[in-house]
C-alpha cells in the first residue's frame, strides 16, 4: 500500500515538472537505469524494483526541487 501512495506521489510530481530538464526527471531516470541492471543480475528480484528504483528517484527530485519551489513563493 505505502509504495501505490509514493508512486502516486512520484507520477504527479513528474506531471508536474513535464516540461523541460529538471531534478525530478533526472533522478527518475537515473533510478531506472540503476533499477534495470539490479532486476537484471541480483537473483530472485523481480522486475517491481525497477519500478521501485524510479519511484524513489522521482522522490528525492522532488525533494532537490522543494527549495527552489520555496523561493519562488517567497519572491
Amino acid at each position: 500500500m505505502l509504495w501505490w501512495i509514493l508512486a502516486a506521489i512520484a507520477v504527479v510530481g513528474l506531471i508536474a515538472f513535464a516540461k523541460g530538464p529538471n531534478p525530478v526527471w533526472g533522478t527518475a531516470t537515473t533510478g531506472l537505469i540503476i533499477g534495470i541492471p539490479l532486476a537484471i543480475f541480483w537473483p530472485g528480484a523481480s522486475w517491481w524494483i525497477v519500478g521501485r528504483a524510479a519511484i524513489v528517484g522521482a522522490l528525492i527530485g522532488l525533494v532537490f526541487e522543494l527549495p527552489h519551489l520555496l523561493r519562488k513563493r517567497r519572491a
